[in-house]
């Protein structure tokens, strides 16, 4: 079943505001967010979605810090059913963030899991969690993705904010919430209801995990 949602989750709209805070504070995100060209965006909002799941992702993570890590994965990610082979799969969800101006050219697709075989790695301290495994996000191309956006098979969310102005007033307004982007009209979601849930409960749960790691 799929709809039209105008309104962002507060998970969805945590991972993307905390990616941008971290990516000021480190430099990483330096000369893309103040850059108005959707290319450039794309590449830093790629980036910025990476580093709202800095904890997961950080090889420099203590002992304690790498079991909130595993425990924040089996939480979110991890799959009981019967009916497949081992008993386990992993959630794999698809996510398109786009802006409703094709000349923007501004395109970032997300997803999780992708490939579960890379999920764990051989280490000579025995098998872990591979961090980079976990979420991948690739800056695309107009014709790329309306492409993908066309095909059912290949995106499951779409989040489609107003303009590149939209998404870089983000970061100017750290606590801006919900009904008002509503309100404002700056951002819509399209896609499958479960989906849409997940990504906000996943956000949300970021939002937790960070303040106990960090």
């Amino acid at each position: 079943m799929h709809a039209t949602i105008p309104a962002l989750p507060g998970g969805i709209h945590y991972i993307l505001k905390s990616g941008i805070e971290l990516g000021e504070a480190d430099g990483t995100l330096s000369g893309l967010l103040n850059r108005m060209e959707g290319t450039m965006l794309a590449a830093g909002m790629a980036v910025m979605i990476k580093l709202g799941f800095g904890f997961l992702i950080n090889p420099g993570l203590t002992e304690s810090q790498a079991k909130k890590a595993q425990h924040f994965f089996e939480n979110n990610f991890v799959i009981k059913d019967p009916n497949v082979t081992g008993g386990i799969r992993y959630y794999q969800g698809k996510i398109l963030i786009r802006t409703r101006k094709p000349q923007d050219d501004m395109n970032v697709l997300i997803k999780f899991c992708p490939d579960p075989e890379a999920l764990y790695i051989q280490t000579p301290f025995g098998r872990q969690l591979n961090p980079a495994a976990i979420v991948t996000t690739e800056a695309l191309s107009e014709a790329e993705a309306d492409r993908i956006e066309r095909d059912p098979n290949a995106v499951d969310l779409m989040i489609r904010f107003k303009d590149t102005q939209a998404i870089l007033g983000l970061a100017g307004r750290p606590n801006v919430d919900v009904a008002q982007l509503l309100i404002e009209n700056l951002v819509q979601i399209t896609g499958n209801f479960g989906h849409m849930f997940k990504f906000g409960a996943i956000g949300m749960n970021v939002q937790m995990a960070m303040k106990d790691i960090l």
